[in-house]
């Protein structure tokens, strides 16, 4: 009932804000219908701002703002407007080259928001933004383009992440057959392709045919960034669970300790380029990669742990080097509290460890952290 009652009040706001208005018949063309946004229906309603998007009712015009329309409401107008009349060639040439660019943007921007929300797990508010990331592609190359791919990949993801493994079955029978359009496909291409049929057959229950998808994943992606690529990394991590599932654990473990090296060597060289420059922005990890690197450390410390409460033995060395990734990790995103917690148990397995090599390192990462710690509290304290 709270869900029923907080659904109404957000879409009553919604229709005061004045966000939405009713589609006047008259003023469309003959023959021409508007289509809702999300799911293609006759619509009844559009956005009050842009006045180019439709929708069949308030439900799904709020959905696809809060999902990116929001963003991208503006860029929309000069892209679905009435194309103007041109008498010079040059005119027409400059205007189509314009459409092109705002479409690539659109494109840009659209896959960006829903690849964001996929890995933070918000699958239904990720499928407007990767709905729209689609029609761009279609707009901008043929219907089999392999270009048309990752926003194939993205609307699969959701829906496996939904639990909707039809959906998803279908996207990726599209991926697949521009893929198998394309003679020459490149890697990285090929790599998310198996990727996401691995994670769907993870979904069926069909280990053995996700598990060879993943093997090519781990394949593709080892020839085009090298096998110690936190990418390739990712396959390996996602192979290890499916070994989880079929409880073949000593399998599983072995495949957690080489990702569990990747990235601390990784996590390391970001940690020194920090110290020598004083700053990461430079470097490609938002917030939803942040989640998802921490929710994969995290389950190979969890797996960790109940391979030692199974066969009472305990890898104090597998331990140190996920806690010091994960203090790591958690000091570059300047969680100083959360990264000298992870630091003390890393300094508390290395102890334990017959060649604690570590220790230095966590130990100053410690001292770095309680510096950050005692700045912020004196500064708390000022204001």
């Amino acid at each position: 009932m709270t869900f029923i009652h907080n659904f109404t009040v957000n879409v009553t706001s919604f229709l005061r804000s004045g966000m939405s208005v009713t589609i006047n018949p008259l003023a469309s063309p003959k023959g021409q219908k508007k289509l809702c946004e999300l799911c293609q229906k006759p619509a009844h309603l559009q956005c009050s701002k842009c006045r180019v998007a439709f929708y069949c009712d308030v439900a799904h015009q709020q959905a696809d703002w809060n999902s990116i329309h929001h963003r991208v409401c503006e860029l929309l107008i000069p892209i679905r407007a009435p194309t103007p009349f041109y008498s010079l060639q040059a005119d027409r040439d400059h205007h189509q080259a314009q459409a092109q660019k705002r479409l690539e943007q659109l494109l840009e921007l659209s896959y960006a928001a829903a690849q964001g929300q996929v890995l933070e797990g918000k699958y239904e508010e990720a499928l407007p933004a990767a709905q729209l990331s689609l029609r761009c592609a279609l707009d901008l190359y043929s219907s089999d383009a392999v270009k048309l791919v990752p926003a194939y990949l993205l609307l699969a993801e959701a829906n496996v992440g939904l639990g909707s493994l039809t959906k998803a079955e279908g996207f990726l029978s599209q991926a697949e057959w521009a893929v198998m359009k394309t003679p020459g496909c490149s890697r990285m291409v090929l790599h998310k392709l198996h990727r996401s049929l691995g994670r769907l057959y993870t979904a069926l229950g069909n280990y053995h045919s996700a598990l060879l998808h993943f093997a090519n994943d781990v394949y593709y992606a080892s020839e085009e960034l090298g096998l110690n690529s936190v990418e390739t990394a990712r396959g390996y991590f996602l192979m290890a669970n499916v070994f989880l599932k079929q409880e073949k654990l000593e399998i599983a473990n072995s495949l957690y300790s080489q990702v569990a090296s990747t990235w601390h060597g990784h996590l390391t060289k970001l940690l020194e380029s920090y110290k020598h420059k004083g700053t990461w922005r430079e470097i490609d990890f938002d917030e939803a990669k942040r989640a998802e690197v921490h929710q994969m450390l995290t389950v190979m410390l969890e797996a960790q742990k109940q391979h030692a409460e199974m066969h009472r033995t305990f890898s104090h060395a597998q331990s140190t080097l996920l806690c010091h990734s994960l203090a790591m990790l958690w000091f570059l995103c300047n969680d100083h509290n959360e990264a000298l917690d992870f630091a003390k148990k890393a300094l508390e397995f290395s102890l334990q460890c017959e060649q604690n090599n570590l220790s230095e390192c966590i130990q100053s990462l410690i001292n770095e952290a309680e510096k950050h710690c005692s700045t912020q509290q004196t500064c708390e304290t000022s204001h």
